[in-house]
């Protein structure tokens, strides 16, 4: 009998504006992989990626065991032009695959981490919910009832590489100050679900006005936010998708307001936050 396990990953956003390479959150659009011991190795997907070795997923898997006797079959909603954590999803669900199958009980964030070069996007697509990493460890928060999450998803990519090239390698102490503030605040404000919180912590002089040359409009997106009716928005990640964050009672009319906005150059999609984590099941 073949062995096939089934693997349901969500997508990330990762930095949530002050917290850069530290706080990510899961959101509910998903990476689906389903690995099957048929003898011989094999790809199968519709998606725009390696069929080969150098496909993530298959990457993840050989880190834990040889991918030879497996075909990987792959399906995504999470769009891949940047920012919403598809290299994470992919890692993890290789790995998971691979550790389910040969009951290896391996540290999966740790893998992931190392594989992806950074723990928050991992951290998340594996607890669900919010996660603070610090020193290896990532501690997981709640979503606060009633917080909704908006993307707005530029059809031109921007590369990871470019994005962190941006950055420079100091900066000036007020700014990591306030960005240490303003961490603070999120978290409160997601703690208590105190939304004056959330929006004031939403605030970021790290990564994001380094960047704002790569993406322009989704910059100007984040600026307008509390404008178009949000609470704020946060470029997701290395960007361009920009992470629009509303109560729910504002949820209809932000999500109007921005397809008028993106109307020509983004997609914009509801994709609530995803307090359920990274799941592996055996099929028969």
């Amino acid at each position: 009998m073949q062995r096939r396990r089934l693997v349901r990953v969500p997508a990330s956003s990762a930095n949530l504006g002050p917290g850069f390479d530290s706080f990510a959150a899961a959101l509910s659009l998903h990476t689906e992989v389903e690995v099957v011991e048929t003898g011989s190795f094999a790809v199968v997907t519709d998606l725009a990626i390696a069929r080969d070795r150098r496909n993530l997923v298959v990457r993840g898997f050989e880190r834990l065991h040889a991918p030879d006797a497996f075909e990987f079959r792959i399906s995504s909603e999470i769009p891949l032009s940047g920012g919403l954590g598809t290299s994470a999803a992919a890692y993890l669900a290789g790995l998971m695959a691979a550790d389910h199958l040969f009951e290896l009980d391996a540290d999966l964030l740790a893998l992931a981490s190392e594989l992806e070069g950074h723990p928050d996007n991992a951290a998340a697509a594996l607890q669900g919910g919010f996660v603070v990493c610090a020193d290896g460890i990532a501690t997981r928060v709640e979503a606060p009832t009633g917080l909704e999450a908006i993307l707005v998803v530029p059809y031109e990519p921007v590369r990871t590489r470019e994005a962190r090239a941006a950055l420079p390698a100091q900066v000036p102490m007020a700014d990591a100050v306030a960005n240490l503030s303003h961490a603070a605040l999120l978290m409160l404000g997601l703690a208590q679900g105190d939304w004056d919180l959330v929006s004031s912590g939403l605030a970021d002089r790290l990564h994001q006005p380094y960047r704002a040359g790569l993406f322009p409009r989704s910059m100007e997106i984040v600026a307008r936010a509390p404008e178009l009716g949000a609470l704020g928005a946060t470029i997701s990640g290395a960007g361009p998708t920009v992470l629009v964050w509303c109560h729910y009672e504002q949820t209809g009319g932000v999500l109007e307001a921005l397809r008028a906005e993106a109307k020509g150059w983004a997609d914009v999609l509801r994709a609530p936050f995803e307090t359920q984590g990274a799941d592996v099941r055996a099929l028969y």
